[in-house]
């Protein structure tokens, strides 16, 4: 199964591991499931970890992304790919990766 996380679920899923979304984190790296990323949906990660109120040194940071990033397979995103407009302009790039990527579900965090 080919899945997209927008950045609140991947943080969760990784921060948190023995919370509810642990689930996801032992299913990508037992090979159920496929997570695609994007240039954009990772450069979104790597910020959103350096974020102060997550207290993550920089190594823990380094270590996480070790624990997400081969696990990914990466998706290159058309420049001019059609997708249905969303009320949060922040989650067209999760929408259009899901697109480019034939995902099968895009998991959100969003109502």
């Amino acid at each position: 199964m080919r899945l997209v996380l927008d950045t609140n679920v991947t943080v969760s899923a990784l921060r948190f591991p023995q919370r509810s979304l642990s689930w996801i984190r032992t299913s990508w790296q037992s090979g159920v499931i496929l997570l695609l990323r994007s240039a954009y949906t990772t450069a979104e990660l790597v910020r959103v970890l350096s974020y102060p109120k997550l207290s993550l040194t920089v190594e823990e940071q380094t270590d996480l992304l070790d624990d997400y990033l081969p696990w990914c397979e990466m998706i290159t995103v058309p420049e001019l790919l059609s997708v249905p407009n969303c009320r949060d302009p922040r989650d067209r790039p999760f929408l259009e990766l899901a697109l480019a990527g034939n995902a099968d579900s895009l998991v959100t965090g969003d109502r």
